[in-house]
């Protein structure tokens, strides 16, 4: 299936803006504290999601049913990964957090065997090579370094780990909502946690002590993060071929690598782009054709 002109462009922008999200993150943290930042940028971008998709026609309904449901997605899809990433964050450079983060795809294969019964294939053993590569590499660098932060690294693996695992419930969740409303469910849950959360275990944001380019950082990780590339990504997702998809993602580091310097001044190292390569391959292995889908898939 050859992708349009169109397509091409908004999966472009897509990559761009989840790439340049974690230098950006990385700024905002600054001056922003780490809670706090969740809780404004997912309480602005959840609104926006949800009067976008308001205004099209879809429901944003949730019977009760289905809010225990709901509420079990959002943990490892929204606040078991927020919180780990973010913290992670907080001690690995941008770039560095971003490759980490994105071996999300090998452990949905393996967590799919282990938790789902699902065969391994010679291109998932690849995969978790490459990727278990790139962590190695990573971790060894952080260890031997005097600034190092090695936990940073766990971190950011619980967060992939996170994120896998609520990829593989949600593929088995049969829902009586549509996709759009429980993924503004999901951010609802996982802003009020946010929230609560800021509350107690951080200071009160001093608002007059930011500076206006925290404040444009705030207005990305809203309307362009959370926000756009969100309505971006649905409108792409069902007609995506999983190439398509699998690209985008496997961009992501590389894009978050590249735009670390002009953000925060950042300065790759050799051992980030190597990492990055490492997962690029992971990826591909892992979400390649001859890849096993999940039995249960929709």
């Amino acid at each position: 299936m050859l992708l349009t002109r169109r397509q091409l462009g908004l999966l472009a922008a897509l990559t761009l803006m989840w790439g340049c999200n974690w230098p950006m993150m990385k700024f905002s943290l600054r001056e922003v504290p780490p809670l706090t930042f969740r809780a404004l940028t997912m309480t602005g971008g959840v609104l926006l999601m949800a009067l976008w998709f308001t205004a099209r026609g879809t429901s944003m309904a949730l019977p009760r049913s289905q809010v225990a449901r709901v509420f079990g997605l959002a943990v490892p899809n929204v606040i078991g990964w927020h919180l780990a990433s973010i913290i992670g964050l907080t001690q690995l450079a941008a770039g560095r957090a971003g490759i980490l983060a994105f071996t999300m795809p090998v452990w949905t294969v393996l967590l799919g065997a282990l938790l789902f019964d699902q065969r391994l294939t010679r291109r998932a053993g690849i995969a978790s090579v490459s990727a278990l590569a790139a962590v190695a590499l990573l971790a060894i660098d952080e260890l031997t370094s005097l600034a190092g932060r090695p936990v940073g690294v766990l971190w950011l693996q619980a967060a992939a780990v996170s994120w896998a695992l609520g990829t593989l419930l949600m593929r088995r969740s049969v829902l009586a909502v549509s996709t759009e409303a429980v993924t503004v469910w999901m951010m609802v849950y996982g802003s009020c946690f946010f929230c609560a959360v800021a509350a107690v275990v951080e200071p009160a944001p001093v608002w007059a002590g930011w500076h206006a380019p925290t404040w444009w950082s705030l207005v990305y990780g809203v309307f362009l993060n959370f926000g756009s590339a969100q309505i971006i990504w649905f409108g792409l997702a069902r007609a995506l071929p999983a190439q398509a998809s699998a690209f985008s993602v496997m961009a992501v580091p590389v894009v978050g690598i590249a735009t670390s310097t002009a953000i925060v001044g950042e300065v790759p190292q050799a051992t980030d782009w190597l990492a990055a390569l490492f997962i690029a391959v992971a990826i591909i292995s892992a979400t390649g054709r001859k890849s096993v889908p999940p039995k249960s898939a929709p």
